[in-house]
């Protein structure tokens, strides 16, 4: 005898049919439900909860996928598994490939351990593929885990966010503005983490007459980086300067160069070569995010770095044990040879 019932929410902006998952799913975990019971025909439970006959037919053909219940012919559907010693599926949603993102799924694969299946896809910054990968998603995953850094943070793309159940999303790498209820987030904070960083580092920055950001306006890179730069350089009460790329811009004895992008390290220390100004002497550059290469690139490269490791880790921790926390990821300045 099926001992649940379901709780539809007609204002709720998750899908009625995921609603039905998840509240049979729930009963099953609570122990409301359990294998063996039968549950109701797909037209009893459309008539007795006013849904659409493929709205439930939908629900429990997911249902039916993941093996929580079974289809016997002549006799109904019953319950057959509670779900749990099944993989659970993760969706890694990821604006772009990259070191730093390999990095934290390979730490995030690493520390989620078995009884998890990760699937990756890269939204390249663009609002309406990323809206097309939820809503092709919805109700196939038990996670979905998201870097909202996208090129124009549409209302339709947060809609379609706000689409995935609470308990099942977090967003990682950045919070998202717009998007309800009591979901996980493992983050940074741009503008506060580039301040502080840079104060640890104040005597050897102290060093140089003048601070100079390379910010790309053609890249989509949080505005809180460069709000943070001018609040530490406005606090500390050094003369500063923002470019967009090193391009034809000429170096200067004394300065110190803050540099987002790799294309423009490259170009920095060409520059700096050519004009036979010494990094860490004649002139500094800290760079964002850490990789290998730039612990011997010109003797080593300062950098401002997250901990992608840990990142990868917290997700994990977060997934294995269910929790909807929000928690800033650990940020520093690397001090090497370069300032």
């Amino acid at each position: 005898m099926f001992e649940g019932f379901l709780t539809i929410d007609e204002g709720s902006k998750i899908p009625k049919y995921q609603q039905v998952v998840d509240t049979i799913v729930s009963d099953i975990e609570l122990g409301i439900v359990k294998v063996g019971d039968k549950i109701p025909s797909i037209n009893e439970t459309s008539e007795e909860y006013y849904l659409s006959r493929d709205t439930v037919e939908k629900a429990y053909k997911i249902l039916r996928k993941r093996g929580i219940i079974t289809a016997v012919r002549g006799k109904g559907f019953y319950v057959s598994s509670t779900g749990k010693n099944e993989e659970r599926r993760v969706l890694l949603m990821f604006n772009k490939l990259s070191d730093h993102k390999k990095t934290i799924y390979n730490s995030f694969v690493k520390n989620v351990g078995e009884g998890f299946t990760v699937d990756l896809q890269i939204h390249n910054g663009d609002s309406r593929t990323l809206e097309k990968i939820i809503i092709e998603s919805l109700g196939r995953y038990d996670y979905y885990v998201l870097m909202p850094h996208l090129r124009l943070e549409t209302e339709s793309v947060k809609s379609a966010i706000n689409k995935i159940p609470k308990e099942r999303l977090i967003l990682l790498n950045k919070d998202l503005a717009g998007i309800d209820g009591d979901y996980g987030c493992v983050f940074e904070d741009f503008e506060l983490d580039i301040h502080q960083a840079l104060y640890t580092g104040i005597n050897k920055v102290k060093k140089y007459r003048k601070l100079i950001l390379v910010f790309p306006a053609d890249n989509y890179y949080c505005s809180g980086i460069q709000n943070g730069f001018v609040n530490f350089c406005e606090a500390e009460g050094f003369d500063y300067e923002i470019i967009e790329r090193m391009g034809s811009h000429e170096l200067s004895e004394g300065e110190l160069y803050i540099v987002i992008e790799e294309v423009d390290l490259v170009e920095l220390i060409k520059k700096a070569n050519a004009q036979n100004l010494r990094l860490g002497k004649d002139i500094g550059t800290i760079t964002y995010n850490d990789t290998p290469f730039k612990e011997i690139l010109a003797g080593g490269i300062t950098v401002l770095s997250t901990d992608f490791n840990k990142m990868g880790e917290t997700l994990a921790d977060m997934i294995k044990n269910r929790k909807r926390n929000k928690i800033k990821n650990p940020f520093t300045l690397i001090v090497r040879n370069s300032i």
